[in-house]
């Protein structure tokens, strides 16, 4: 699993992180490990407003490029809520594996997850886009 450490997220995605594990949805999902993680890590996240987000931080709506780094392979996804997730599309679900894993982490962040396959290893390596950084706020 990836280290615990203290996230940095907007009031307004924590409250809707939190609604959305009050949820039945998430209750159905709630014995899977990344699940549990993610719960922890919003239990004791930094919350900001959009303003005062690092510019270098993934938030909801960020475009993220990430290298594996066994194999080097380089991917791009989008970090939405699970009712706009569509991987074909690079669409990533906050409550996917990796979706948990990349939330309120930085560039440069180094992280290891467990996914259904295994163990994975990869790196953050661009904010492509950051909704509060590029003025692209909901």
């Amino acid at each position: 699993m990836a280290n615990r450490r203290q996230i940095i997220i907007t009031h307004k995605d924590h409250l809707r992180l939190e609604n959305l594990f009050a949820s039945e949805f998430a209750t159905a999902f709630s014995d899977k490990p990344y699940l549990q993680s993610l719960r922890g890590e919003l239990d004791i996240a930094k919350l900001v407003s959009p303003e005062d987000v690092p510019p270098n931080v993934v938030t909801m709506n960020s475009t993220v490029r990430l290298r594996q780094m066994r194999n080097k392979e380089v991917e791009t996804y989008t970090l939405v809520y699970p009712e706009d997730a569509d991987i074909a599309n690079g669409k990533l679900s906050v409550l996917a594996p990796i979706g948990t894993a990349i939330l309120g982490y930085r560039v440069g962040d180094r992280i290891e997850w467990q996914v259904p396959s295994g163990e994975i290893n990869f790196k953050i390596e661009e904010l492509v886009i950051q909704p509060e950084r590029d003025g692209i706020l909901a």
